[in-house]
């Protein structure tokens, strides 16, 4: 047996306990190959354990393992680290749990903040370089940590409950689905909700619009004196968060 087909045989039995890849390896080898079977199941289950704390606190043991287990079964790591391991798990609770869109929503909440700390670092732009800038023509360049997931329920309150040891609240749709904007200041990770109107905005900036083509559209939206003042607002705000890292005509 070749060096690559001996490797294939040994995927094809740590991911699905190939019998048949198992034989073609050889009958000596069957105990050693359960310990790395073994081996292999626990090290993914751990890894989805500890990005999702959260999740698993909310779900409860069984279901989170049973969860676990499922993912293990159906996905494959696809990269040389495990950190990026984690990163469909949110998708496999929504097929798990369809009718409890906050399962869904905390671990995707949790993999963005986790996801954070691997974002490059940047210097985040401070009140006293806006005078300099040409606002009708800059583009805002926001930093890379930045990310916007969709919201439907009360995910994030119930995040920030768990995380600090209190009784989270019950599961409970939003009036109207809104976005959370999941981002890293300095060492912090952060995140909040945000409305139609902020999503828009920043979609826009990210886009590669000036920020005066984002007043334009804020006045379109809104009205002159409403759309000039909330653009101001959200610019303060992106500062204020430490969003904005640069700009560029």
């Amino acid at each position: 047996m070749s060096l690559t087909a001996l490797q294939g045989d040994f995927r094809c039995w740590l991911i699905d306990a190939s019998p048949e890849a198992a034989d073609r390896i050889g009958q000596a080898a069957r105990p050693g190959l359960s310990v790395y079977q073994n081996n292999y199941r626990a090290q993914l289950m751990a890894c989805l354990c500890e990005t999702y704390e959260q999740t698993h606190a909310w779900l409860g043991d069984e279901a989170f393992l049973a969860a676990a287990a499922s993912h293990v079964d159906a996905t494959p790591p696809s990269a040389w680290t495990l950190d990026a391991y984690p990163i469909d798990f949110a998708e496999t609770l929504g097929a798990i749990y369809p009718g409890d869109p906050e399962v869904a929503e905390l671990a995707a909440l949790e993999w963005a903040l986790s996801r954070t700390f691997t974002a490059a670092d940047a210097i985040a732009m401070t009140p006293d370089m806006l005078a300099s800038v040409n606002w009708d023509s800059a583009a805002l360049h926001f930093a890379s940590s930045l990310t916007i997931l969709v919201a439907t329920s009360n995910a994030a309150a119930i995040w920030s409950a768990l995380s600090k040891g209190e009784m989270p609240p019950d599961a409970v749709a939003l009036p109207e689905p809104a976005a959370l904007l999941v981002w890293r200041q300095d060492f912090t990770p952060c995140f909040r909700t945000i409305d139609a109107v902020e999503e828009r905005a920043i979609t826009l900036c990210m886009g590669g619009a000036a920020f005066g083509a984002l007043c334009g559209s804020m006045i379109e939206a809104l009205g002159e004196t409403e759309g000039i003042a909330r653009a101001a607002a959200l610019l303060g705000q992106w500062i204020a968060d430490g969003l904005i890292v640069g700009t560029s005509e």
